[in-house]
């Protein structure tokens, strides 16, 4: 699967409404990991909309950064999230759930589904996918 397909199956579980962003993100990414989709859907069960519902961090930013961790065994972790957050930004314009969302000229910055994709796609260039 490419990095553009596995972005694409993401955005496609987020909008099916049986998946939070940090679900969806965690999903497409479950081979990178030793756990299961459903081990990792219960994961990241949490972190929606600006983890637990507070607006703060973007869910799908913490999904690609719980990805990032298991992949890398805890080893560096640290730098390479800082990676993915950084272009992040770059892409969708914030890190937080509520200035995502903030709605300007009648859309948000960054609509959830982008900021799925984008997730996805900054973990597999960080990661080399």
């Amino acid at each position: 699967m490419t990095l553009n397909e596995r972005a694409q199956k993401a955005v496609d579980m987020k909008n099916s409404g049986m998946y939070n962003c940090a679900q969806s993100v965690t999903v497409a990414l479950a081979d990178e990991t030793n756990l299961s989709e459903e081990q990792l859907k219960q994961i990241s069960a949490g972190f929606c909309a600006g983890m637990g519902t507070m607006e703060a961090t973007c869910g799908a930013l913490i999904g690609a950064g719980m990805i990032a961790g298991l992949k890398t065994e805890g080893k560096g972790t640290l730098g390479i999230t800082k990676q993915i957050q950084e272009e992040f930004v770059k892409r969708c314009g914030a890190l937080k759930c509520k200035d995502l969302k903030t709605v300007t000229d009648g859309k948000p910055l960054c609509p959830c589904e982008e900021c799925v994709r984008n997730a996805v796609l900054v973990y597999g260039e960080k990661m080399g996918l």
